[in-house]
């Protein structure tokens, strides 16, 4: 028995969560998730069905987490130490880790279904601004980079890097160079093909 439990669908964001494990070298306990028959289990430790949701079993007792960019973070700290950020990249990496889980998803969600914010007064409102405002900071940002701290691959890439891919296969993201290139980068990464079944 792992010492974690994995709820999943490979349809769903907790691909996300597939490669912060084999990033970390840790093969969980998968219990797949169906839309329409969500297992107890998951319902008691997240009330909302939401997955990725991960139970750590510890001596200590069982931990629950939840949302993929805190699953992300919490597998570094917990079996991925080289995978956090130094002390120098401290910044880059909450920043942009926080930035595509909150602005940049909000963004294309709004876009995806159909509502974006009219005029400055909306997007003074709006946590994202606007749709383009927001992939324009990530361009910008990732245009002189190989990854979102910098030269070296950090926890951070597995969730930006999970965003932008998704975004440019389907469409939900323009098909801009940096967005190209820093999408190859990650995807040529040995945990990241381990983790679709490549």
């Amino acid at each position: 028995m792992s010492d974690y439990t994995f709820f999943f669908n490979p349809m769903s964001r907790a691909m996300i969560a597939n490669w912060a494990f084999h990033e970390v070298g840790v093969t969980p306990d998968y219990v797949q998730v169906e839309w329409d028959a969500k297992p107890a289990e998951l319902l008691a430790a997240n009330p909302m069905g939401k997955i990725p949701t991960i139970i750590h079993h510890t001596p200590a007792g069982d931990r629950v987490v939840s949302e993929a960019a805190a699953v992300c973070h919490y597998l570094a700290e917990m079996e991925g130490k080289a995978l956090l950020p130094t002390p120098g990249e401290k910044a880059d990496y909450y920043r942009w880790l926080f930035f595509a889980a909150g602005p940049l998803e909000a963004a294309i969600t709004n876009k995806t279904m159909g509502w974006e914010p009219d005029g400055p007064k909306q997007e003074g409102t709006v946590g994202f601004g606007s749709f383009e405002r927001a992939v324009g900071a990530l361009d910008t940002w990732l245009a002189d980079r190989h990854y979102v701290c910098g030269d070296r691959f950090t926890m951070a890439d597995v969730y930006v890097g999970s965003s932008v891919n998704w975004g440019l296969q389907f469409g939900t993201l323009p098909d801009r160079d940096s967005f190209k290139a820093y999408s190859a980068r990650v995807s040529d990464r040995d945990a990241f093909r381990a983790s679709i079944g490549g």
